[in-house]
């Protein structure tokens, strides 16, 4: 299958894999011929890519993260309760229910992950028509999980790491929609009442049972920086515990590749060089290296452009070189269409490079981004 832009899908194409809404469940299932009604209406839901069938790449298969019932099952959990949060007041109300239904969740997702070896972070996004807050609450907490994982943390220390991630912005839901949701750029003092999502999400989960604090510090603290540039507090370095300074580099990764209403979604590679504009400053250099090694830059089935002028799609990542792909030429130098693809380990040929992937923005991000 191959990874295609919006703006790249003609009439005929067919669906590779399935589209879900907000709530987990399928838009459109694979094997669905695409019309220009059904295109349009995808890019009306701010969907960039979707996977199409490809007779060349019918062999490259793209894996989840998760399970399509562990997802389903973490979507509807984050849902109920946030929803049952926002819903009830603030002052005095208790949230005894948290830990265990969360804690169940975050105990599945490792589940699946410990399932599988040498997993990478790929972009999970891609065929999602869902923006919001729940999404984005479970794919920080996979992100988080993964790089844990990969710093060697413990069961139990991953258990409370993926809480707090899964639950880092629950203070959101106590903010008014029309901030929440606004479909552009926020004031000056609506950004300030955003901010305070951090304290309340603390306030929120400190005394609850079953939610252990280091969870209600990684809600307090994921938004600070170690240059102490970030908030609420403006504390720095060390002062920010280690669960919460991967949690603000999961975070600002899913943010980027997110795509807003006023924003295109940043492609891994974009996301990646954003990120280590705040090496050493905002993020700890060790923590966004962990990172750096573990994400896929180039999704599978990924359009990409070589230095040598041939254009193919990726076929294959390595683990101990992510950066560095397998790439099925389809187009020649040329650009003419190859009858018998081939394929190049960028790995072994160190002198090619990428140089252009498909349906990246045309502007170059080189400011820190955030996730409010």
């Amino acid at each position: 299958m191959r990874l295609i832009p919006i703006k790249s899908l003609q009439p005929g194409m067919k669906l590779a894999k399935k589209i879900y809404n907000d709530e987990g469940l399928v838009l459109l299932s694979e094997n669905v011929e695409l019309t220009q009604i059904l295109i349009n209406r995808l890019a009306g839901l701010g969907i960039d890519f979707v996977y199409v069938s490809d007779p060349r790449t019918e062999d490259i298969l793209i894996p989840e993260l998760i399970s399509e019932e562990t997802e389903r099952r973490a979507i509807q959990e984050i849902r109920s309760n946030f929803i049952k949060i926002s819903n009830a007041s603030l002052k005095g109300f208790v949230y005894p229910f948290l830990g265990k239904a969360f804690l169940n969740v975050v105990e599945n997702i490792m589940k699946d992950l410990s399932s599988r070896e040498d997993v990478l972070i790929m972009l999970t996004n891609i065929n999602k028509a869902d923006r919001t807050l729940f999404r984005h609450s479970l794919n920080v907490c996979i992100y988080s999980l993964m790089l844990g994982k990969a710093h060697g943390y413990t069961h139990e220390e991953l258990s409370v790491l993926g809480l707090g991630a899964i639950l880092h912005d629950i203070g959101k839901t106590k903010i008014a929609p029309s901030i929440l949701l606004k479909p552009d750029g926020l004031s000056n003092v609506e950004f300030e009442t955003m901010k305070q999502h951090a304290e309340i999400g603390y306030k929120m989960l400190k005394d609850e049972p079953g939610i252990p604090l280091q969870a209600a510090h990684c809600a307090f603290q994921h938004h600070e920086r170690i240059d102490g540039s970030g908030y609420p507090r403006g504390i720095e370095g060390n002062e920010i515990h280690e669960y919460a300074q991967w949690i603000s580099i999961a975070d600002s990764y899913d943010a980027m590749t997110s795509h807003r209403v006023y924003k295109q979604a940043l492609l891994p590679h974009q996301a990646v060089e954003s990120l280590y504009a705040g090496c050493g400053t905002l993020y700890e250099k060790q923590k966004l290296e962990i990172f750096r090694d573990h994400v896929a830059i180039y999704p599978l089935g990924m359009t990409v452009t070589l230095n040598t002028g041939e254009v193919g799609v990726v076929s294959r990542i390595h683990h101990f070189a992510p950066q560095r792909p397998v790439v099925r030429v389809l187009y020649g130098t040329e650009k003419e269409e190859l009858s018998q693809p081939y394929e190049i380990d960028l790995s072994e040929k160190l002198s090619v490079i990428v140089t252009r992937v498909d349906g990246e923005p045309a502007h170059a991000v080189h400011e820190q981004a955030q996730s409010l």
